[in-house]
């Protein structure tokens, strides 16, 4: 994949998601920066410094600029529809950040827009793309370990009490937890569990008036062959999953017990909503922050949580350093070697799609299933009855 030409790349949205994606778009071979779009002075002057690229005052402007052969789009959750029909206007390849929509009618107006032009779609990040993730399900799927039978998923953060805008405390505006994490933890289990959810029964919890959106959710998801999977996430700040993975953070980071209490901590001090904001808006890319401020030294694979999944012949459980495999009378890790560039597997996916008209695993398609889940998560606990889904596609296959 070195060989080919880079991807240019257009950027919507320099805030935190794309402060996060950073330094792999910044270190990967076949991706290279030419412009962005920002309402904020100081996120476009950056960007020009940092990348001497093209910024422009819209969406639309950057998008008809011939430099730019494909957007990432990381704007707020309700810009998703409409940038990515503008894009597919203007011929453009699109990733655009989960959630994909907040409506199973955007989410399809999306898909037909990007045919129509015949231009490549795909939704993430999302952690399904993580390689402990990818290399568990091609071990499913080759047999091996026989069908699988039950997944669990399980993750406790402190998601609900870092710095937030207020419509990130909205359920109404794509705020709260299912939206932001459950499309994480929807997307492994229906990679490792074949992609076709057919029934969804969930509780959710709202437990802090202060913080009055989803905090909390435990769903059952039943698949078309079978399979069934449990998740549960937490995102109020109390006990700390990652001490399941030897304190190894989701994006790849050594973190220290020492952390516990921090975000609640920082919270305590701010006065206002508006005051809340700004701290979050010193967290995105802009006259704080820049590439210079960004580092992969010591990071390693990235994960959501503890996740086991239980197959006729054995149990695998996948993590940042090694999937280990829990087999009739033997036990036995397989090893991963730490990433060159971490996080490169969504932007390796998009490239593939792209240069060698390779189908992505998350292609629209796949991220209107997740999305219908999360919906049907929703809609299951305001009614306390499951849900059936109908719009669900299988885990693409992939070659080479």
């Amino acid at each position: 994949m070195s060989r080919l030409p880079p991807l240019r790349v257009g950027i919507a949205g320099l805030g935190r998601g794309f402060m996060l994606l950073l330094p792999t778009l910044a270190a990967h071979p076949n991706i290279r920066l030419v412009a962005a779009t920002d309402p904020r002075d100081d996120a476009r002057a950056r960007f020009e410094s940092d990348f001497q690229g093209q910024t422009y005052p819209s969406f639309e402007a950057m998008c008809q600029s011939p430099d730019v052969e494909a957007v990432y789009i990381a704007s707020p959750h309700a810009l998703h529809r409409e940038q990515v029909e503008c894009a597919a206007r203007w011929g453009k390849h699109v990733l655009v950040e989960k959630p994909m929509a907040l409506s199973l009618t955007d989410c399809q107006a999306m898909i037909d827009a990007m045919r129509a032009a015949n231009r490549w779609l795909l939704v993430g990040h999302s952690h399904s793309f993580d390689t402990p993730y990818l290399r568990t399900a091609e071990l499913i799927r080759s047999g091996d370990v026989g069908a699988v039978r039950m997944i669990h998923a399980m993750n406790f953060t402190d998601f609900l009490y870092r710095p937030r805008r207020p419509e990130e405390l909205d359920t109404a505006r794509g705020g709260g937890v299912v939206y932001s994490q459950a499309a994480h933890q929807v997307d492994i289990v229906r990679l490792l569990g074949g992609g076709e959810v057919t029934r969804v029964m969930a509780q959710t919890g709202q437990w802090d008036p202060k913080r009055p959106t989803e905090g909390a959710y435990s769903a059952l998801l039943t698949f078309a062959n079978g399979a069934f999977a449990s998740l549960t996430y937490s995102g109020y700040a109390h006990y700390d999953s990652d001490v399941l993975q030897d304190w190894r953070g989701e994006l790849g980071q050594q973190r220290s017990a020492g952390e516990y209490g921090k975000a609640r901590k920082a919270l305590a001090e701010i006065e206002s909503p508006q005051a809340e904001a700004a701290l979050k808006n010193q967290r995105a890319y802009g006259a704080a922050l820049g590439l210079t401020d960004t580092s992969l030294e010591g990071i390693g694979h990235n994960h959501f949580g503890f996740v086991l999944a239980c197959c006729d012949e054995a149990d695998i459980k996948p993590g940042p350093k090694g999937i280990e495999v829990y087999g009739h009378t033997l036990h036995r890790t397989l090893p991963l070697t730490e990433p060159d560039i971490p996080r490169r597997e969504v932007l390796d996916e998009w490239v593939a799609a792209v240069r060698n008209d390779q189908a992505p695993i998350h292609s629209g398609d796949w991220g209107l299933a997740t999305m219908e889940v999360c919906f049907a998560l929703l809609e299951s606990a305001r009614t306390g009855q499951a849900v059936d889904v109908f719009h669900q596609c299988p885990v693409a296959s992939r070659k080479g």
